[in-house]
């Protein structure tokens, strides 16, 4: 019987022994089989490599070191991964459910032309109890991203081949970064992707982009950057469409 195509999903942390073990726990618990697990720490100090100890004859790869944020850390996970689909889910996140990686990579086998999956995200309390926003994506057509949308990053998986296509994050993005490499790969390379109507994600409220006004301005402020860029006009629609998503999410 022919071997699963392999799927590497990276975690990026720093000091986040709190809840570290959450997002292992919920990567380690999927039901599917071809899985290679990498953790990048920032050189945590708060006792996080303690909490991933338990875990790491289940873990292909644990790197502790300095780095540059939470994007570099990314990269660093990115270009380490040798599955045929990478995922990042972050150490504040978990997997909504047990079939989520088989879910995503079932969608890559009935649909072998597409390059990315993304689905939908809910945020949730410190608790992981509560429902605070619920991030209901659509698939993707040209006014997607006209329109302040985006996929929910921790969703998105993608072929290591779209990396090797168009690159990694870029540092210079500092609460951007993810939504221009999406918007990289399918507004401007118009790589194609499909969107799976599912929760696949569960992410604690608390974002560095979310953690105040000053910062979801420079957030905008980073979107529109990725259209100019790449040579792009910014249309007047990204500017209210991204609030009014973001509201109805609240609803």
């Amino acid at each position: 019987m022919a071997q699963l195509p392999k799927i590497s999903i990276v975690t990026v942390v720093y000091n986040g022994a709190l809840t570290i073990e959450d997002t292992i726990q919920s990567v380690l618990s999927q039901d599917y089989s071809n899985l290679e697990y990498i953790i990048i720490d920032g050189a945590s100090t708060d006792g996080t490599l303690e909490k991933i100890q338990p875990y790491r004859d289940r873990i292909a790869l644990v790197v502790s070191e300095p780095d540059q944020g939470i994007w570099d850390a990314m990269n660093k996970g990115l270009q380490r991964a040798t599955g045929d689909v990478i995922g990042i889910l972050n150490s504040d996140d978990v997997y909504a459910h047990a079939n989520v990686l088989s879910k995503v990579m079932n969608v890559f086998e009935e649909h072998p032309t597409i390059e990315a999956v993304y689905g939908n995200l809910k945020y949730m309390d410190r608790g992981l109890t509560k429902v605070i926003r619920d991030w209901k994506s659509r698939p993707y057509d040209q006014r997607f991203f006209e329109y302040g949308e985006m996929p929910p990053h921790p969703t998105f998986f993608a072929k290591r081949s779209l990396y090797d296509r168009i690159g990694y994050l870029d540092l210079n993005f500092r609460l951007g970064a993810d939504y221009e490499l999406c918007f990289r790969a399918m507004r401007v390379h118009q790589l194609p992707t499909k969107w799976i109507d599912d929760c696949l994600v569960h992410m604690r409220i608390g974002g560095e982009s979310n953690r105040s006004l000053k910062n979801i301005v420079d957030q905008h402020r980073l979107n529109m950057k990725a259209w100019t860029i790449h040579g792009l006009p910014v249309p007047l629609s990204f500017h209210y469409g991204k609030f009014i998503h973001r509201f109805k999410q609240f609803l």
